[in-house]
């Protein structure tokens, strides 16, 4: 309490005022320098939450952390696993394109871009294209009826009515191009031999003619009199 005969009066402050100017004063940046940002408090709680979680998973696996490490590798070779089978499929999806594509080819087309594809070691479409040689030399010689539209799976089974020795052989050659062409598989040069040989054999496999039908008169020898 300020008296007389005293120079200045005493310099008072409210409590409340004096509070508030104090907190303003200490944010200010020049007494926090060394405090770590809100970041950095956020990295070290997390790698001490990873340490501890570790730690814990370490004491109860089996082994320490040496059985943890065989746990986790497990799980990741499970997981490749799982991901290369399910993300290559076996088979052809549910909707299979067509075997050809645009502007119709000959044979001997196809099969001379087959064994160019094949000289480089283009396996996936040096299969392609020898199958598509395979239908269009059957088409060709009238053993199937050309049609827009016809998948491999079709062309076998319906190539394999007039030439049954080779309709096993026919059914993996579709097999072979679905896989590469729309299963995401990659042929190989055995693989392309294959439905070469195939092809090769289909040019001068004699047909199965269709049983006569009930009524067609039947010749009897050729030299033979009738009567």
């Amino acid at each position: 309490m300020w008296r007389a005969g005293e120079d200045t009066p005493p310099l008072t402050v409210p409590r409340d005022p004096a509070r508030g100017a104090a907190r303003r004063e200490l944010t200010k940046p020049m007494y926090h320098q060394d405090d770590p940002s809100l970041l950095q408090r956020v990295l070290d709680a997390f790698w001490d939450w990873l340490d501890r979680l570790l730690g814990a998973a370490s004491s109860a696996a089996p082994g320490g952390t040496a059985g943890l490490v065989v746990i986790l590798l497990a799980v990741l070779a499970l997981l490749a696993a799982l991901w290369w089978r399910l993300g290559t499929p076996r088979r052809t999806p549910a909707s299979v394109p067509a075997l050809f594509d645009d502007r119709p080819r000959s044979a001997a087309e196809h099969r001379s871009a087959a064994a160019a594809h094949a000289a480089r070691g283009h396996w996936n479409t040096a299969v392609q294209e020898r199958m598509r040689a395979l239908v269009r030399a059957l088409e060709e010689r009238a053993l199937l009826d050309p049609r827009p539209g016809r998948t491999a799976d079709e062309a076998a089974a319906e190539a394999a009515r007039p030439l049954p020795g080779h309709a096993s052989r026919l059914h993996a050659a579709a097999r072979d191009f679905d896989d590469v062409a729309y299963g995401g598989r990659t042929a190989d040069e055995a693989t392309y031999r294959r439905l070469a040989d195939l092809d090769d054999d289909l040019a001068h496999a004699r047909p199965q003619l269709a049983a006569s039908a009930p009524g067609t008169p039947h010749h009897g020898p050729r030299g033979g009199a009738a009567g």
